[in-house]
């Protein structure tokens, strides 16, 4: 009985947080950690870290979608086409395709963090910003997006 009230109550936390929040502003931290790639089809960069192929089926892009309404958003009566599944790390990082890497992410989020992406993968293939740096830069930005313009012009310095 213990555990069916602290679920409950975990469950109402969960959605009273979201309160208001039509979408989410940034990937759920239980919902996408974050994944990195480990069934890699190639390797890159001077590091050599795994890459996989995009490989993400309408199924699950669904499936995401209705997780995310579960914890109190409300993705699925917005229009479909305002959002994109994000992978948390991005591929081209050495992030995976699976669902713990894939967030229901809104338009008006990508067009600040899209910037970020291929930047700090254009620095990881010219050897001057390791993985474990460029994912920790890319969930911070993610996390914190006011500050994804120090984090451009930081990378741009490298």
């Amino acid at each position: 009985m213990k555990h069916l009230i602290a679920l409950v109550l975990v469950t109402l936390v969960s959605l009273s947080s979201h309160a208001g929040d039509s979408f989410p502003k940034g990937p759920d931290a239980n919902l996408t950690p974050g994944a990195l790639c480990t069934r890699p089809t190639s390797h890159r960069y001077p590091e050599g870290i795994s890459y996989c192929d995009r490989n993400v089926d309408s199924s699950t892009k669904k499936d995401i979608f209705v997780q995310y309404d579960q914890i109190g958003y409300r993705t699925r009566s917005m229009n479909r086409m305002d959002f994109k599944i994000d992978h948390y790390i991005p591929l081209c990082m050495g992030g995976a395709n699976d669902i713990t890497n894939l967030w229901p992410q809104h338009k008006s989020i990508y067009a600040i963090t899209d910037p970020l992406e291929p930047l700090l993968c254009q620095k990881m293939s010219e050897g001057k910003l390791l993985q474990k740096d460029a994912v920790r830069m890319i969930k911070f930005g993610k996390a914190n997006l006011d500050q994804v313009p120090a984090l451009i012009k930081q990378a741009m310095a490298l």
